[in-house]
């Protein structure tokens, strides 16, 4: 969003678009309800009258850190019969009931919660942290463990690799491509709009962890890694394939509706 959010093309694209942020399972739901034209959607709530806009996701090709599954133990991924689920992206809890249905063969009850490790592992035998609840989780693991005891930690989208030998993809900018003919760009300008600010921020990485340091209490080092090192911007072939694994898992475990083709702006 470097562009959209900084000088000098700020005042420009505030001409072609009306922005505001929120969750990643409302901007779905407002994009799925029409009170919305475009958004950055979980790729569970892609739909046939959605379309993708090529260039650029919210992916990873290793650990990602925001998304936790922490297991209480005595039990394994094998014994937890309840989640406690942060329900801030529906992707996340996706990948997390595939892991568990298809990938281990148990099938646990997703008991939705805030955003509080303690109080979801004291209630169940698990939970799944999403975004910065998950990354602050990870920076206070000891004084977590320290209330409910040990746990094990698994990073989602290393879970996801590791089985599967493609990128764990959370979301992707989606489009209701009936908005682009009465709006105030093109398909084309769009795409390039949302790719130049991508790298724009990219080439920024510094003032961003200047920016977000202040914001949540994780070191300027950590944000930086975040930034560079866990998370993943393009939406090259192999995340294509991840999409369209993802859905077809979902499907066959009875988790989404399936998605037979993707489509693209």
């Amino acid at each position: 969003m470097w562009d959209f959010e900084h000088p000098p093309l700020d005042a420009k694209l505030a001409e072609r678009y009306s922005l505001h942020s929120t969750l990643p399972s409302l901007c779905a739901e407002e994009l799925l309800c029409g009170r919305a034209d475009l958004g950055l959607i979980p790729i569970a709530a892609l739909n046939p009258d959605l379309a993708i806009v090529p260039g650029c996701t919210i992916a990873s090709l290793g650990h990602v850190r925001s998304i936790q599954l922490i297991v209480k133990e005595p039990h394994t991924l094998g014994t937890v019969r309840t989640v406690a689920a942060d329900t801030a992206s529906r992707s996340s809890l996706a990948y997390a009931e595939i892991l568990f249905r298809k990938f281990i063969g148990n099938d646990p009850v997703f008991v939705p919660s805030p955003a509080d490790p303690i109080a979801m592992l004291q209630q169940a035998d698990a939970a799944i942290l999403i975004g910065d609840p998950a990354l602050l989780a990870l920076e206070s693991r000891e004084a977590i463990e320290q209330a409910v005891g040990p746990c094990h930690w698994f990073d989602l989208a290393n879970e996801w690799q590791i089985r599967t030998g493609l990128p764990w993809v959370a979301a992707v900018w989606a489009v209701r491509p009936e908005a682009l003919t009465h709006g105030h760009t093109t398909p084309a300008r769009l795409i390039e709009d949302l790719t130049d600010s991508r790298d724009h921020g990219l080439d920024h990485i510094e003032n961003l962890v200047q920016q977000w340091t202040p914001r949540i209490p994780i070191s300027a080092a950590t944000i930086r890694h975040y930034l560079t090192q866990n998370i993943h911007y393009i939406l090259d072939d192999a995340c294509i394939q991840t999409i369209q694994l993802f859905r077809r898992y979902a499907a066959e475990s009875g988790i989404l509706p399936p998605l037979s083709d993707l489509r693209f702006l």
